[in-house]
């Protein structure tokens, strides 16, 4: 099966332009689905791991260097600025979110030295694997984004973090056909694995760090650094109040650590409580009060 797909299929020009339009309204669309929003579906718009997929899989079944440059650079070039044209429709910025093409554009460049360097892969030479290794790696960095993603907010990007790990071991399995390469290859897919695990870990899980709340703003909850902040479900994280200088005013800060929904209890010396209904996306939150005003009932 690995055979098969990495050197045994036929990509013609044909079958690529296919697969570029295909990957290109596919990620237009989990770009734009409010549902994948935060999610390993929709994380193929932003990072590159399954954008490595693909280039190899191009790479490996080519028939020559340049034609495995030119097939990726064609392959990119096409899919990358229709993610972008499927999202206009439904994109705030209209035609304006091409601003964040000229990245892409740069990468799509590059694949014209990558796809042909790539190539020399299938050379199963010693200094193959070497071609190989830089790619591993990166997606080791994106292993290790998700990882700690997962980690701080099970079940997101769990899929991702599968992929990426999995992804790092099978390339060099696939890629090559000469055992002590393929030894050699999986061993460096092993060390980076356990390498990033372990970085992901050091680093601790990410929280997702705001202010929610003001004082006399449009919920028109009023405390000072006398009342008490308490999160209802305190597993969603920390909450504190803080003075904030340069509006001369009080504040909430949130540290949450878990994406869902609970309640914000502000408390006053007297025992007083307001209650606020949150609800914590990933790098976004809602808060209302809650029905019941002062006493939340």
């Amino acid at each position: 099966m690995l055979k098969k797909i990495f050197g045994g299929l036929d990509i013609t020009w044909k079958k690529l332009l296919i697969a570029a339009v295909a990957a290109g309204l596919y990620t237009g669309v989990m770009a734009g689905l409010p549902m994948a929003k935060d999610t390993s579906f929709a994380d193929i718009s932003i990072t590159f791991e399954w954008w490595i997929l693909f280039g190899i899989l191009i790479i490996v079944n080519s028939k020559s260097p340049l034609d495995s440059a030119l097939k990726c650079f064609v392959f990119f070039l096409i899919s990358q600025p229709l993610v972008y044209l499927v999202q206009v429709p439904f994109n705030a910025y209209g035609w304006g979110i091409f601003r964040y093409y000229p990245t892409w554009f740069v990468w799509t460049v590059l694949t014209l030295p990558m796809g042909y360097i790539g190539f020399y892969m299938k050379k199963e030479k010693w200094w193959s694997l070497l071609i190989l290794i830089p790619m591993l790696a990166f997606l080791g960095y994106h292993y290790e984004n998700f990882l700690s993603e997962t980690r701080s907010f099970f079940p997101r990007h769990l899929l991702s973090t599968l992929f990426c790990g999995a992804a790092m071991l099978i390339y060099p399995l696939g890629i090559f056909r000469e055992q002590k390469i393929r030894r050699a290859g999986l061993t460096a897919g092993l060390v980076l694995l356990l390498a990033f695990t372990v970085l992901s870990f050091a680093g601790g899980k990410h929280t997702y760090s705001t202010d929610v709340l003001l004082s006399g703003g449009s919920l028109e909850a009023e405390f000072d650094d006398s009342y008490s902040a308490s999160l209802e479900d305190a597993s969603f994280g920390k909450v504190s109040i803080e003075y904030e200088s340069t509006i001369e005013c009080y504040k909430v800060h949130a540290d949450f650590e878990k994406l869902g929904e609970t309640r914000l209890i502000l408390e006053s010396p007297q025992g007083e409580k307001q209650y606020f209904d949150l609800k914590v996306g990933r790098d976004t939150y809602t808060i209302d009060r809650s029905p019941g005003g002062e006493t939340g009932e």
